[in-house]
């Protein structure tokens, strides 16, 4: 049984390893993309700041094995929030999860105060945006804010009720 829970330091190690072993798989590891963020290493500090939250996705033994997070868009306008570093290791794909954590932080964002979801993301990453589509992201024609991830190609929101 996997479960999720607000990131503690001691997992700063295992997400970052999992952000730079999932990122590669879809080619987002040159430049332009969430892998080179300076937060990578320090994601529990990094989300410990008002208005930011992130989860980690731990199994029964528990090891961390995915994890996401919301937090205020780099640039954005006031309101805006931006779905971060959502990844998994395989062993937890296709479980529902992926969902279920997205949910979860989007009533978080809201409970926060943000009035919008932001996210990017890039070709190849078809489950995801299969996800994001789902859950009623809509598809925008240009990137917002000043995330810095100009790899990405892809870009969403969501308007939280």
């Amino acid at each position: 049984m996997l479960m999720f829970r607000s990131i503690q330091p001691q997992d700063d190690t295992a997400v970052a390893a999992i952000i730079r072993q999932v990122m590669p798989e879809f080619g987002a590891d040159g430049p332009g993309f969430a892998l080179h963020d300076p937060e990578v290493d320090h994601m529990s500090a990094a989300y410990a700041i008002p208005g930011a939250a992130y989860f980690v996705v731990v199994d029964e033994g528990g090891k961390v094995v995915g994890g996401a997070g919301v937090a205020a868009l780099d640039g954005g306008e006031a309101g805006v929030c931006e779905l971060r570093k959502m990844y998994f290791l395989p062993e937890a794909r296709g479980k529902g999860l992926g969902e279920t954590l997205l949910r979860h932080g989007l009533t978080v964002a809201e409970s926060l105060g943000y009035r919008t979801c932001y996210l990017e993301t890039l070709t190849g990453m078809d489950q995801a945006i299969r996800l994001y589509t789902k859950v009623g992201f809509k598809p925008l024609c240009a990137p917002l804010g000043r995330t810095g991830h100009g790899g990405c190609d892809h870009w969403f929101a969501l308007e939280l009720e």
